[in-house]
């Protein structure tokens, strides 16, 4: 069975200076990914490249077997690539549930219906609600989601991408600005939703607990480069990651 996503030879930059460079990836279906590096390393530009926010300067992206090195973003989307972002995009001033709701209008296409509350489409929010109930949010579903505390600002910014039903998801920093005690909760929801619906998920963390923890196979970039691609326990027992991301300690 071919993976679900072929990258190969994937560069790109920001004005003529390259941050990735001919970089070669598989993920496979039902995979959960990390892609582990210091700032800088490239992991966001590669995450940009593979769903078209920024394009590529050579190489080739393939999903599920069909290239969209060249699609748009609204492709991509179309095909099952979504992704929430390390600075969450919400639309503050509406509530968790039209936040929801607006996702699934556009995935629907009902685009003349964006600006529509949510509660007008008894279908739409009846799967607005569910969506929110898997993340533990159901409460807020009235709340503005500027009232939502930083934990829950990102558990609803991967409920609105998990919305497009995607079939490969990219989570940006999913427990960057929460507090420590939070982090765990909140990867515990992510995951077990991701996994129960069958979902790949590729995700860009730079914390060592939630990286060996969470993930089937960790990818280690460096100076724009994969340094690294194994199983937790590979990549825990792998030298040169440790030295060059970790100095002389492994993680334990």
């Amino acid at each position: 069975m071919a993976p679900l996503l072929q990258v190969h030879e994937l560069s790109s930059g920001y004005r003529k200076v390259p941050v990735v460079h001919d970089i070669s990836l598989t993920v496979g279906a039902r995979e959960t990914v990390c892609v582990l590096g210091a700032n800088g390393a490239g992991k966001t530009t590669l995450v940009n490249v593979i769903s078209g926010l920024l394009r590529p300067d050579g190489g080739t992206i393939r999903f599920q077997a069909v290239d969209v090195t060249h699609q748009s973003i609204h492709d991509r989307i179309k095909a099952g690539i979504a992704r929430s972002f390390q600075l969450v995009n919400l639309f503050d001033q509406l509530t968790c549930a039209d936040n929801v709701a607006l996702t699934i209008f556009s995935r629907e296409g009902k685009t003349q219906r964006l600006m529509t509350l949510a509660e007008r489409d008894r279908p739409v929010l009846d799967e607005a609600l569910e969506l929110l109930r898997q993340f533990g949010l159901e409460p807020k579903a009235p709340m503005a989601a500027a009232g939502l505390s930083q934990g829950e600002r990102k558990l609803l910014d991967v409920a609105v991408a998990y919305a497009l039903r995607p079939r490969l998801l990219f989570l940006d920093e999913p427990t960057s600005g929460v507090s420590t005690r939070e982090k765990a909760p909140i990867m515990d929801i992510i995951t077990s939703i991701v996994r129960s619906g069958k979902v790949t998920a590729v995700i860009i963390e730079h914390d060592m607990d939630v990286v060996f923890t969470y993930s089937d196979r960790i990818v280690v970039m460096h100076e724009g480069k994969i340094l690294a691609d194994g199983t937790p326990e590979e990549i825990r027992r792998n030298e040169q990651v440790t030295t060059t991301l970790l100095g002389t300690s492994a993680p334990r």
